[in-house]
């Protein structure tokens, strides 16, 4: 039986590739600090669904020093898959230190203990925010990306090169993985879908940011987890002669790539919440807002490498996959609809 260390486990990402993992016969060495950023009880929630004898938890941050050295020292994994970071763009202008610390140092410390202890394969969590200003859609894994618009992205970004000099200095075969606006069942309580979905069920209206005129690649969870399933399997390797083919961002000195997740098809935002009111049943009461600061008009996810490396495309329709959130929502919470939760 194979060993994958997922960090971020009890998140929302990581809790769903975790239950995948252990359903594909993996032993499963989970780190999560159960942080007060969202409801710790929804965290609780879902790392008590995962227990079991293959699933291994235990509950501490990523940039402690030494901890991720003794999980790699003691359980020795195969595979090591990063999905914990402090998300969210606001929260990362009102608290720009704890992004530093899990984003930046917790990578330093993954990256040193697959120093010490080779795994297989990495995968690390990046996101499409990395690509910041661009303009040119879809986004493409080879376009540059040097223009972060918020700390989040920044600190996302650098981690990247970090991974990518680990690789070259050391040989490890790493992957980031740039996933585009996810969304499904046990979801976020800071992102959209969560808080427009809670606000229509109560009466009450939703903040809509750029007066509406955003598009985002909106990427069902169960096929943002079935892509990194895949690429668990797609491990790069260092181009000998150091040519890497067209389409491809492999890099020439480094068993290292990055790889978009994305849905492929950019949707306006009020798509996104017609979609919320066909589940809800229920109307939305838009306040009309402008753009957030460190925010981008639009995400669109070029997906053609990671087709090429694992003959799948993510496709779920976004009324298919708000109607499962609705539904999980709706069962979860069991709100008084048009009054308050209960």
């Amino acid at each position: 039986m194979q060993t994958v260390l997922v960090t971020g486990s009890a998140g929302f990402i990581g809790y769903h590739f975790c239950k995948r993992l252990l359903a594909d016969g993996f032993r499963v060495v989970g780190l999560d600090a159960l942080t007060d950023y969202y409801d710790i009880s929804l965290k609780e929630a879902r790392h008590a669904m995962l227990a079991g004898e293959a699933f291994t938890p235990v509950i501490g941050r990523v940039e402690e020093p030494g901890l991720v050295m003794s999980l790699f020292e003691e359980h020795r994994p195969d595979y090591v898959v990063h999905l914990a970071a402090q998300a969210g763009v606001r929260y990362s202008i009102e608290n720009p230190r704890s992004y530093l610390e899990s984003n930046i140092t917790g990578a330093f410390e993954i990256l040193e203990a697959a120093r010490a202890y080779p795994p297989t394969h990495m995968l690390l969590a990046s996101t499409s925010s990395a690509y910041g200003a661009n303009t040119q859609m879809p986004y493409r894994e080879t376009d540059k990306a040097d223009h972060q618009m918020s700390f989040y992205a920044a600190t996302k970004k650098a981690m990247e090169n970090m991974a990518h000099s680990y690789a070259h200095l050391f040989d490890l075969p790493i992957t980031m993985f740039r996933f585009f606006t996810v969304y499904g069942p046990w979801g976020r309580p800071d992102m959209a879908l969560f808080k427009f979905t809670k606000a229509v069920l109560e009466g009450k209206p939703i903040d809509v940011y750029n007066h509406g005129d955003m598009k985002r690649d909106f990427t069902y969870i169960d096929d943002l987890v079935h892509a990194i399933r895949l690429l668990m399997n797609a491990v790069p390797e260092r181009p000998q002669d150091g040519i890497v083919p067209d389409g491809d961002s492999l890099s020439p000195v480094a068993p290292h790539r990055v790889v978009n997740i994305g849905n492929s098809n950019a949707v306006q935002l009020l798509d996104f919440i017609a979609a919320i009111e066909a589940a809800t049943g229920m109307s939305a009461t838009r306040n009309l807002m402008p753009m957030q600061p460190g925010d981008v008009p639009a995400t669109w996810a070029d997906a053609t490498l990671l087709q090429t490396l694992t003959d799948y495309r993510p496709g779920t329709d976004v009324a298919e996959g708000v109607a499962k959130f609705v539904a999980w929502y709706r069962d979860y919470y069991r709100p008084n609809e048009a009054g308050a939760s209960s």
